[in-house]
This record gives C-alpha cells, sequence and structure tokens, in this order.
C-alpha cells in the first residue's frame, strides 16, 4: 500500500525532521507500505486561496497534489503551535479535497507538555470533514527536544515504538479494507 508521510511544520529551525526521520524508520521496517513524503516546507503554496490558481500555484500544486492522490493512505506529522496544528499544514489541507476522501489517516504528534495531542485532535476533526478516516492510535512525543538524543533517537525507545506499531497496523488494516471497499463501489459521499 502506497502511505504519504506528510511533514507538518515549515519553521525555520523545525524539530519535525527528527521525528519524521524516526517514524520513516518505524515504518521502513515494514512490508506492506510503500513510502512517499510530502513536506509542507518544501512545498511552497502561496498562503492565499484562489480558485484561479496562477502558473506558480498550479506548479507547487504539481509538486505534492499527485502524491496525494496516489496514496492508499496517510501519516501526518505535526507540532503543536498556540494549540492547534501549523497553518502550513492547515493550507495544503486545504487546497486538496478529493485527495483525502475514504482513505486512512494516522496521526504523529510533537509539542511541550501537551506532546502535540491538541494539534492532532483539531486534525481530526477537519479530516472528518474531508471524509478520510483518522484511526484511533496516535504516537506523540511529550517535551519532544528532550524526549531526543542528539542523534535523533528516542531516549526512550520501547514507548513510541509500540505506539508506532499499533498506529501502523491500525493504518494498514484501514487503508486495505477502504481501498477494497472502494474497488467494488465507488464512494459517494
Amino acid at each position: 500500500m502506497r502511505v504519504t508521510v506528510v511533514v507538518g511544520s515549515d519553521r525555520e529551525g523545525r524539530f519535525g525532521p527528527v521525528v519524521a526521520d524516526w517514524l520513516l524508520e518505524r515504518i521502513g521496517e515494514r512490508d506492506d507500505f510503500a513510502v512517499e513524503v510530502v513536506d509542507v516546507a518544501a512545498a511552497s503554496l502561496p498562503t492565499a486561496l484562489s480558485h484561479d490558481p496562477s502558473p506558480s500555484v498550479a506548479a507547487a500544486l504539481a509538486e505534492v497534489s499527485p502524491a496525494l492522490d496516489a496514496a492508499d493512505a496517510f501519516v501526518v506529522l505535526t507540532p503543536e503551535y498556540n494549540h492547534s496544528f501549523p497553518a502550513g499544514l492547515k493550507n495544503l489541507i486545504d487546497r486538496h479535497f478529493t485527495e483525502w476522501r475514504a482513505k486512512p489517516v494516522a496521526l504523529v504528534s510533537y509539542g511541550g507538555i501537551s506532546g502535540g495531542l491538541r494539534a492532532a485532535e483539531h486534525l481530526r476533526q477537519v479530516f472528518a470533514e474531508l471524509h478520510a478516516v483518522t484511526v484511533r492510535d496516535t504516537v506523540s512525543f511529550h517535551g519532544a527536544a528532550g524526549a531526543f538524543d542528539t542523534g535523533g533517537r528516542p531516549r526512550d525507545p520501547a514507548g513510541p515504538s509500540a505506539a508506532a506499531t499499533t498506529m501502523l497496523d491500525q493504518l494498514a488494516w484501514w487503508a486495505r479494507a477502504l481501498r477494497e471497499a472502494k474497488e467494488r463501489r465507488p464512494y459517494g459521499g
């Protein structure tokens, strides 16, 4: 199954790549996913939404839309900014609609004391509106900067690894189930 990992932060000095590298290693240990990465920081999407995109907007969308469209499932990696998820991630999500429909989304969050869980809960509401299914279990890193060593490895890997296995197992089940269902009967929503 094709899974697209969306790295949702575009801030300078962001911690997301550290968490993304760890996550990609966990996914790479499995044989049921082929991975593609969409990084909000590299997407170059303008912040103003337009119904008649300029050539530059169309070019930026052409870089990310095919990866979202081809995915059977998603893992969205988000920090928590001001008790929610980043504007760049919202911009990426809002510029797409059918790409998310009837597909599962797993959430990995990081942040301070809350571990990004408030951002993850807000994303559940957004993805429900887009007819996507979020898997129940998440992975979250509380005090993320202190949760990883200087080599980018979790200081206590057992908990996050177990959480990732559970989350990815659920994502694989939903991805198969929804793909098979859509093959038998197109999703009408």
